[in-house]
């Protein structure tokens, strides 16, 4: 084989690395649109972000390009764009007049995804590739439910930006949520029934017409109904939920 062939990688290889850094970069940017008060642009693209966190592994497992550092370096972009930006764009939208209370809770926040993260490093191949329950929320839907007052307010239900204090332990709330022991389910896991699935497809038509007409009341929605998933394993598991 020839030299130059030896220092070459397929593209394919490297396509699910590409895919995670093209994440970041939304990560990254949505603290940019942040900082200069573009709020719904920055919540656009941690959303595009979390879609893209389920595309890089899918590509990875389809290719067969899995590998230790692809792992590493989704790892970090999620801590970027799942625990700071974030925490950033709940503070700068509704916490800063709360000062150094508004702040404490985006280092909780910021922390715990940290803590989550690391934790995943840590323990990522005892369960095996079949897990159907992940433990505690993980770092997208932990970002989704910190975001939940900016959706508030967007949709026009509630101004959060009139009570700073609750959207700080909303932030501490869903922080805790992503470090906590309770088991959380897994896509995996979900099976349909024959008798479910016209039902799934009209909630697919109605979430899609919703995605166009009224995106933010949807949003608040969709994290209702996460949050009540959960409430059973929390009850459950409350005496054990920081173990």
């Amino acid at each position: 084989m020839a030299e130059d062939d030896r220092d070459r990688m397929p593209f394919l290889l490297l396509l699910p690395n590409l895919v995670t850094i093209a994440g970041m970069c939304l990560g990254l940017t949505s603290i940019r649109f942040t900082m200069v008060g573009e709020f719904q642009t920055a919540v656009i693209l941690v959303l595009l972000a979390g879609l893209i966190d389920g595309m890089d592994g899918l590509i990875a497992r389809r290719l067969r390009a899995t590998s230790e550092f692809g792992a590493e370096l989704d790892s970090l972009s999620d801590f970027l764009c799942f625990a700071v930006a974030p925490g950033l764009l709940v503070y700068r939208f509704a916490l800063g007049e709360a000062h150094a209370l508004g702040w404490v809770f985006v280092l909780v926040f910021a922390a715990a995804g940290c803590l989550r993260l690391a934790r995943f490093n840590v323990t990522r191949g005892e369960d095996g590739a079949g897990k159907t329950h992940f433990t505690g929320v993980p770092a997208p839907a932990g970002a989704m439910l910190a975001l939940l007052p900016v959706y508030l307010t967007l949709s026009g239900i509630f101004d959060v930006r009139d009570a700073p204090v609750l959207t700080a332990a909303w932030l501490g709330i869903a922080g805790v949520l992503m470090i906590s022991r309770v088991p959380t389910i897994s896509p995996k896991a979900m099976r349909v029934p024959r008798w479910g699935v016209g039902a799934m497809l009209m909630g697919t038509v109605i979430v899609v017409g919703l995605v166009f007409s009224r995106f933010w009341v949807l949003m608040v929605v969709l994290d209702l109904i996460y949050v009540a998933t959960l409430i059973p394993a929390i009850w459950k598991g409350r005496r054990s939920l920081l173990r």
